[in-house]
């Protein structure tokens, strides 16, 4: 981002420089080091890292590059256990650049995954966590907080049809509010 000779706005504050201010400058204002000057990139940024925090919060965990990877195979899990239609109105409601992530490595065609039982579903996230251990927080629980925050940043209407097309036992890891609604559709 050049600033040699212009005005730079950031939060309506205009600030001339010769040089990109570090992040923790600007007339005092706090700057995330993740601002890129894009709009879109720093709301991307932003709402995903908020998605991360929030997950972060439910599980009383610090590691956000681990919380973030259990989101990343969660959401992996749970696409691929939908119809292809389905998982795209849902991928279609998450911040951009989760939605990349999201559809990393899709293979459409073997949509949707067959596991119906709960332990299958959790064991295979598992599998895709090796280093999660570490975190002393079981997968169940990750997978729990996964779904809360899915359910709470995503249309109620997308979130029922998504658990309406879960079996039973995988249904059962969504907030029971969502649950008893997507009953009562």
């Amino acid at each position: 981002m050049k600033t040699e000779g212009k005005s730079l706005i950031l939060f309506n504050k205009k600030v001339k420089s010769s040089r990109v201010a570090s992040s923790k400058e600007i007339e005092g204002i706090y700057i995330s080091p993740i601002m890129t000057g894009i709009a879109t990139f720093d709301r991307t940024l932003e709402q995903t890292h908020t998605w991360v925090n929030d997950i972060a919060k439910i599980l009383e965990c610090e590691n956000k590059e681990q919380i973030f990877q259990g989101l990343r195979v969660t959401l992996h899990k749970l696409r691929d256990r939908l119809t292809v239609e389905e998982a795209t109105h849902l991928g279609a409601q998450f911040p951009v650049l989760l939605t990349g992530f999201y559809y990393e490595d899709w293979k459409p065609a073997t949509n949707p995954d067959q596991t119906r039982s709960q332990g299958k579903f959790l064991d295979s996230i598992e599998q895709q966590l090796p280093a999660w251990e570490s975190t002393n927080i079981s997968i169940e629980n990750l997978v729990r907080a996964v779904f809360n925050v899915i359910s709470s940043r995503v249309s109620a209407g997308e979130v029922k049809q998504v658990i309406n097309m879960m079996p039973t036992e995988i249904k059962q890891l969504w907030p029971q509010p969502m649950q008893a609604e997507a009953a009562n559709r």
